[in-house]
């Protein structure tokens, strides 16, 4: 008995016989199946509903015995939200830990022998890491949302004036509730577009926090008036502003400031699909 080996057709690549919708689903299997993608998830939803728990708390008690113009412009929405400045870590993470942590096994290797139109796996990755996430980002922004409300909402002012609570029905409330599971959709896009240009976990990581955080601080070493013509463009600043309800009159409007910060994102994944396929796996 003889056996042979059944080779694509001609004129078709080895990732037009596997279909787009297969490496799709293959990016699946790999992404539920890895435990770091559970437990960052875990550590965000703990994040950004834990975390926004207790600061409404703590302002529901400072709220019952505030004192005339204590709380101008206090934003409840961005309080709820509170925890999601901290949970773009664990996002952020993910994100470079799904496609460095392949190069950092040698998993990779197989996974280009297989398909070895690279850039069409790399932007199967970043698709379905980027649907997980915007639905993983929805469901606890709106849960902060809510149970950051309902706390809220036990605050009994005795100061007229101080909006203790907000609803969604409000002007500006539900575009900030989604506008914060989008910024960490982004973020999260923006740690795999490091991940996929670096490729090393240890590299990706420190450049992530760089872009995300460290150039803030580098910004202010600069003259006052090119810091403040600069800051409202930076990732973390320009993103931030999708789920703020009272801004400062230099910030931008929030879909502007999260389209720069998509700017961030896609010009990370750019290079990383420019250099996936000019260098050795």
């Amino acid at each position: 008995m003889t056996s042979g080996v059944i080779s694509p057709p001609a004129g078709r690549s080895p990732a037009t016989t596997i279909g787009f919708r297969n490496l799709l689903l293959s990016e699946w299997t790999k992404l539920r199946s890895v435990r770091s993608t559970y437990w960052t998830t875990i550590l965000a939803a703990l994040l950004t509903v834990g975390l926004g728990a207790v600061v409404c708390a703590r302002f529901a008690q400072l709220i019952t015995h505030a004192g005339p113009g204590d709380f101008d412009g206090f934003d409840p929405t961005l309080t709820s939200l509170s925890g999601i400045y901290l949970a773009q870590i664990a996002i952020g993470t993910l994100g470079v830990l799904v496609i460095s942590s392949e190069y950092g096994t040698g998993m990779i290797r197989a996974t280009f022998a297989a398909v070895p139109q690279r850039r069409a796996l790399l932007a199967a990755k970043a698709i379905v890491f980027g649907a997980c996430t915007l639905v993983i980002g929805q469901v606890m922004s709106f849960a902060a949302f809510g149970i950051g409300q309902a706390i809220l909402a036990t605050a009994h002012p005795h100061v007229s004036g101080i909006q203790a609570s907000a609803s969604l029905s409000q002007p500006e409330v539900l575009r900030a509730v989604c506008g914060a599971g989008l910024y960490l959709t982004v973020v999260g896009l923006l740690g795999f577009g490091l991940g996929a240009a670096i490729r090393h976990t240890a590299g990706a990581l420190p450049a992530f926090f760089g872009v995300l955080f460290g150039l803030s601080a580098i910004v202010d070493l600069l003259p006052t008036s090119w810091r403040n013509d600069i800051m409202p463009y930076l990732p973390a600043n320009a993103g931030s502003q999708a789920f703020t309800i009272e801004q400062s009159h230099d910030a931008l409007p929030p879909w502007a400031g999260l389209g720069v910060l998509c700017l961030y994102a896609a010009a990370a994944i750019a290079i990383g699909l420019l250099l996936v396929d000019r260098r050795d796996a």
